[in-house]
């Protein structure tokens, strides 16, 4: 995965009903680790990390790169969105696209902010980037990813087998600017 393009980074805080989309900061660290040891968040994700290698690991503030975005919720982190560039994507469908992927705590599952972060990246993807499609791939046993992909518009471009799974990559077709 490589950097989105000529992106002036990082944007304004992005604000939605509920959430703020912003860039990680030293008081998301805890959140982080907390979410790639999760065995709940890595279910389909190829298992969680080894909590004490990732105390280890993680920087004080973590990384910052254009595309990743701490989804925070009253002044705390509850997940994560990323946008990148599948340069190197293995299905060919999918390189060279901008990638959507997204990670959130358990405690803030079944509330729709996965949603409201999502179609809020999204949103702010279509400005920054106009007319670029979007892909996004998760394991098909993974409903609730798969219901989300379909409420933000992701329809699916093909089904393959990675990591001893049946995988989905959908695709969102570029939101052409309304002259």
């Amino acid at each position: 995965m490589t950097e989105l393009g000529p992106v002036a980074w990082p944007p304004a805080p992005i604000k939605t009903e509920r959430l703020v989309l912003r860039e990680p900061e030293a008081r998301d660290r805890a959140a982080f680790i907390e979410l790639l040891a999760s065995p709940e968040v890595h279910t389909y994700l190829g298992g969680p990390r080894p909590r004490d290698e990732l105390e280890r690991e993680t920087p004080e503030v973590p990384e910052r790169w254009p595309g990743s975005f701490v989804v925070d919720l009253d002044g705390a982190m509850i997940g994560q969105i990323l946008l990148r560039r599948a340069s190197e994507h293995h299905r060919p469908a999918a390189a060279g696209k901008a990638d959507l992927g997204y990670l959130f705590l358990p405690r803030a599952w079944g509330f729709g902010y996965a949603a409201e972060a999502c179609a809020a990246a999204l949103g702010w993807f279509d400005g920054v980037l106009p007319g670029e499609p979007v892909v996004l791939a998760t394991q098909t046993a993974n409903v609730a990813s798969m219901r989300l992909a379909a409420k933000l518009g992701f329809t699916e471009v093909e089904r393959f087998e990675a990591w001893d799974a049946e995988q989905w990559l959908g695709l969102r077709s570029p939101v052409t600017p309304s002259a």
